[in-house]
């Protein structure tokens, strides 16, 4: 049964638009025609779910899919969560408006270490409950619940933490993976199986991990508990398809808001502190003609003013210049504009400049990730400091004045001078590369807190967030003399928590769903990171993992720390046996063990005391020039064997990601080393055991040649005819802004293909013009817009084509030519009328707005008599109200002056049970609505209406009629 979605989306409702599951694009199957039916749930506000990538990628593919039906379903925002909550109404899929449970299956997607807290919010909010023990119970009892699973790559790196929650965790890529879970959903429904003997199935899927079918050792590990499930369960790779990028075009702005097509999946750089390229090898290049074609067909059918090339590492497929340049090309007269991710400095050159520029410039990424030489040869960056001026300056002499960077603080084997080395880094750019060899390049620095990720060379690497706090106050004073940067940097408690749950096992299970109960959610969103951080930290104590936890605040060890007459194998030895020491004991002497005698703490302390010769002890601005490419620190020579350590467990070692463990110690070592390793996508292979049957090998496009570009977009200022549209906005498109309809027209204009004329100037728009913004949550049959386009074409084929792309509930009543050097709509704007239904809700309290010096009260009869109050209205000369302006000046305004004319149109029955007046009535009204400000709003003749009748009066309904200009 269907939720009544707009009883819900009141007028306290923020961004109401993003429920209503009306996007272009958005796929309704019959109900009754699916054998499966599917939600893919994101568990982040829609903005941010409806733009992404994978989700509108699964979505297509399962939607193509014969009898398998695909809706969606978003964390609602804390508003809308306490509406469903207080009316016992749950959390329902956007297109179909059916609540959750009456899915077969619901799909998560977990791409962040604390994004597990929205998850859990959805399914208490949806009434499922939230672990697979309490469903397969309910199962028992004769419930019918929906399987629930999740994907993306913090579910595909270490599901251990979250593995409670879940029936089973679809492991890497899902385009082929998800169609053959629908096959065997559709045959487990045919046959009745059981909910257990259903997941047994599911298990027999290569990339499907069913946690209940698997139990933790007390070392960590995970192994099957039953014969019928694999020990080692397959992360599944697929060959990105372009065409399935093409599909939801929001009405509301989303966090991307452009059209997005994949280039390149994976990346084989080899960078030691990258999940994500480990996680996703072998590299996929995409057919150039795909991307294309893809790219042409996409902004057609969307209308978007923007696209990205979207990959790990952009500049790393080979035939982007020539696939940027051929789109703009072809797409010049469009107005359009190509946006990029981080892109790699080295790579960075003329040719992808060209491609990049336009009339809309956009941002230019880089991420040097460390500040000095010696710490970007640990990480294996593969990037040297002649590189990183070379891809600056080009930057520089192509326009850009403000170029973003990226660098990471806590990295393994990282001393001060590495940290100050960012500062030194980012001085020196500034006085190689000043804009027209005067002015500082502007820089937007982002300072992350390294957190060692599960299959990872530094998975093994423990982290202090003791340490952050301080190297980002080494920092904050370097940068406190420099001009023309601004510093973001990522709080500590994020990173805490991040570390935390991210390398953790089944135990954490616990922690997480305490951490949901006490208020966490959203967790890296800053607006409430206080309240979450307070209930992980309560979730902890609570959970007596606090000895944990200490260790990420203070650190465990250092793979790189050489203390004085030890090695680095004994120095993690030492804290490995204190570890299984403490393992039995109190957590109160497990934190003072680890606080006291930590070797990272130790080693800090001793540079502090001047006992390590370190000359990074000397003014950093004494560094030569270039900055520092060495630190005063030598790599750990290779006699130093890894430790003994490194062999145990990890929670994620039953999953087979393709990359060979022991490689990540050999990669570990080579770290130890400075030792750097090169990108087998281009040179030898470095054996990390990816390529073979199971996983594909690297699928590398050469360099094509770079088509003859054919000149920048220029916007075409003529003005050779204008069109006035009357149009309305009725049913749910009144939930849609004013703004996020600017937009729907500027799309439509596009996806009609019509002659649109623009403004000139750095950012020419489409000349349309709305006479009067229409309040959000007023239907209206009365709107004006004015077209003005380069080329004259006839009237009806303009209506034609404008009707055939705009939604069916904003429909088109009227259009007029109208001369050139006629006034605009909004100029001649002049009144509105109004339908308005109101009702008399009680008697005004002492403090209501009738006993204010500036109101005209009139005494009448405290029955709800409509026709008496409008006669009263008429009958009054004036009614005060203070209107402040946009400046914050304040003025005495009559609205009885702006009132042209009021009607009764109906008169409803009142209910007089509760003895006070709630009768309703319908209005007509005309008043003053001028684009100088002088407007009469439903909620004034509301003012008025109180005045007179001494009565509360609810504003229920309004509805613009029409929109009055002066010729008229």
């Amino acid at each position: 049964m269907a939720v009544k979605v707009e009883e819900l989306l009141t007028a306290e409702i923020n961004q109401p638009a993003r429920y209503l599951g009306n996007e272009l694009g958005a796929v309704r199957k019959p109900w009754d025609g699916a054998s499966v039916r599917w939600v893919l749930t994101y568990p982040e506000v829609y903005e941010v779910g409806a733009s992404n990538l994978g989700h509108i990628i699964l979505y297509n593919i399962l939607n193509a899919g014969p009898r398998q039906l695909c809706d969606r379903a978003y964390l609602p925002a804390p508003d809308l969560a306490a509406k469903l909550r207080s009316t016992k109404t749950p959390l329902f899929a956007v297109e179909s408006r059916r609540s959750l449970t009456e899915f077969d299956i619901l799909g998560f997607s977990l791409s962040y270490e604390l994004g597990a807290t929205n998850i859990l919010e959805m399914l208490d909010l949806a009434g499922i409950p939230l672990t697979w023990k309490e469903r397969a119970t309910n199962a028992q009892n004769g419930g019918d619940l929906p399987l629930i699973f999740a994907g993306g790559q913090t579910a595909t790196s270490n599901p251990e933490p979250y593995a409670d929650f879940f029936d089973f965790i679809a492991l890497g890529d899902g385009e082929e993976l998800l169609p053959e879970i629908g096959l065997i959903l559709a045959d487990g429904k045919t046959n009745n199986l059981s909910r257990e003997a259903l997941l047994l199935d599911l298990a027999q899927i290569p990339g499907v991990y069913v946690p209940q079918f698997y139990d933790m050792a007390a070392d960590g590990s995970v192994h099957p508990n039953r014969p019928q499930v694999p020990e080692k369960i397959l992360r599944r790779v697929a060959t990105p398809i372009p065409a399935y990028s093409i599909g939801l075009v929001p009405y509301v702005e989303t966090v991307h808001d452009r059209l997005t097509v994949e280039i390149r999946r994976g990346c084989t750089r080899g960078c030691r502190f990258c999940q994500p390229g480990m996680l996703t090898r072998p590299a996929r290049d995409v057919e150039p003609q795909q991307v294309v074609e893809a790219i042409e067909e996409g902004m057609k059918a969307t209308g978007h003013s923007e696209f990205s090339l979207l990959s790990l590492s952009c500049s790393d497929y080979l035939a982007l210049p020539a696939v940027g340049m051929e789109i703009k090309n072809r797409l010049k007269d469009k107005n359009i504009s190509l946006s990029l991710p981080s892109q790699r400095v080295d790579r960075f050159d003329d040719n992808i400049a060209d491609i990049l520029g336009g009339t809309r410039q956009s941002g230019l990424t880089f991420a040097p990730e460390a500040g000095t030489q010696r710490m970007r040869d640990i990480v294996n960056k593969g990037l040297t400091n002649e590189e990183l001026l070379r891809g600056v300056k080009t930057a520089v002499d192509r326009g850009w004045d403000k170029i973003k960077l990226y660098f990471m603080i806590g990295l393994p084997g990282e001393t001060d001078f590495d940290v100050l080395g960012i500062a030194e880094t980012v001085r020196w750019l500034q006085r190689e590369c000043r804009l027209n060899g005067r002015r500082s390049l502007n820089f937007n620095l982002t300072i992350s807190n390294f957190t060692p990720k599960p299959h990872t060379p530094f998975q093994w690497h423990s982290v202090s967030t003791a340490e952050f706090s301080r190297k980002q106050k080494l920092l904050k004073g370097e940068f406190k003399a420099m001009r023309n940067i601004k510093v973001n940097y990522t709080d500590v408690r994020i990173s805490a928590m991040e570390d935390f749950v991210g390398r953790g096992d089944r135990r954490l299970g616990a922690v997480v769903r305490r951490a949901w109960e006490l208020g966490a959610g959203m967790d890296a969103w800053w607006e409430s990171l206080d309240q979450a951080y307070k209930a992980w930290t309560r979730a902890i104590d609570e959970s007596g993992l606090t000895w944990k936890y200490r260790q990420v605040e203070s650190g465990e060890w250092n793979l790189f720390e050489k203390e004085e007459g030890s090695s680095a194998t004994s120095t993690v030895q030492d804290v490995t046996d204190r570890m299984k020491n403490e393992e039995g004991s109190s957590a109160t002497n497990s934190v003072t063990d680890v606080t006291d005698v930590s070797p990272m703490e130790v080693g800090r302390r001793k540079k502090e005391e001047g006992r390590s010769t370190n000359s990074a002890n000397l003014p950093i601005s004494q560094s030569p020039n270039p900055p520092i490419s060495q630190s005063p620190n030598p790599p750990l020579s290779p006699s130093h064997t890894l430790p003994v350590f490194l062999d145990r467990p990890l929670p994620w070692d039953h999953l087979d990601t393709g990359i060979d463990k022991n490689w990540l110690k050999i990669d570990l070592q080579k770290a130890l080393e400075a030792a750097t390793v090169p990108d087998c996508s281009f040179e030898g292979c470095s054996r990390c055991g990816v390529c073979g049957t199971d996983f594909g090998h690297n699928v590398v496009v050469d360099a094509l040649p770079i088509p003859e570009f054919a000149g920048e977009f220029v916007p075409n200022t003529e003005r050779k005819q204008r069109f006035r549209v009357w149009f309305g906005k009725v049913g749910d498109m009144a939930l849609v802004g004013h703004l996020d309809l600017l937009r729907l027209f500027d799309r439509v204009v596009r996806r009609a293909d019509l002659p649109i004329s623009f403004t000139g100037g750095f950012h020419p728009n489409p000349r349309i013009s709305v006479a009067n913004a229409l309040p959000l949550g007023v239907t209206s049959t009365g709107e004006i817009a004015d077209f003005e386009l380069t080329e004259a074409i006839d009237l009806e084929i303009f209506r034609e084509k404008l009707v055939a792309t705009l939604p069916e509930n904003i429909p088109i009543y009227k259009v007029e030519s109208i001369d050139l050097k006629a006034p605009s709509a909004s100029q001649l704007l002049e009144a509105a009328e109004y339908v308005i239904t109101v009702a008399a809700t009680g008697l005004l309290t002492e403090n209501g707005e009738s006993d204010r010096d500036d109101s005209t009260a009139v005494s009448v009869a405290d029955t709800a008599n409509w026709e008496a109050w409008v006669q009263a209205i008429a009958e009054t000369e004036a009614f005060w109200r203070v209107h402040t302006t946009k400046s914050g000046k304040t003025r005495d305004v009559n609205l009885r002056d702006r009132l042209h004319k009021l009607e009764l149109v109906e008169q409803k029955p009142e209910n007089s049970t509760s003895g006070k007046s709630e009768g309703t009535a319908v209005l007509r009204y005309t008043g003053s609505c001028r684009s100088d400000g002088n407007l009469l709003k439903p909620e004034h003749l509301v003012f008025m209406l109180e005045q007179v009748s001494e009565q509360q009066i609810q504003l229920v309904q309004v509805q613009r009629s029409q929109l009055i200009l002066s010729y008229c």
